[in-house]
């Protein structure tokens, strides 16, 4: 069932991309430059009227909305996915192991670092 669900998003991932490709070519863009978002917005609310609406004529008016949400130019938008350092739980020993260890036995252990 798993395999059955991916197959599913890429899909609906292709459909969405070819109606934004179909989108762009009519309104003489490059298909990057429109709103996945947006169109997949408009998508699922199209779906959810399109029994009250004309097939043909609202295709095409959703062709143009489609058309009309576009992204700006984003030069260098690469990001490395990654922490820039490890997060710290604990404090570090700044002591000798058997003072630290006295300490706890008297104290407890110490809060968390931030």
């Amino acid at each position: 069932m798993v395999e059955k669900e991916i197959w599913v998003y890429l899909l609906a991932y292709n459909v969405i991309r070819l109606l934004m490709a179909q989108s762009a070519l009519l309104a003489d863009q490059v298909p990057r430059q429109l709103s996945f978002k947006h169109a997949v917005q408009l998508w699922t609310l199209w779906q959810a009227y399109r029994d009250t609406l004309a097939a043909a004529s609202d295709m095409a008016a959703l062709l143009a909305l489609m058309a009309e949400q576009r992204v700006g130019r984003r030069p260098g938008r690469i990001e490395p996915r990654a922490l820039k350092r490890r997060p710290r739980n604990f404090p570090l020993l700044m002591e000798p192991r058997t003072l630290a260890r006295q300490e706890v036995r008297l104290h407890g252990h110490p809060k968390k670092a931030k």
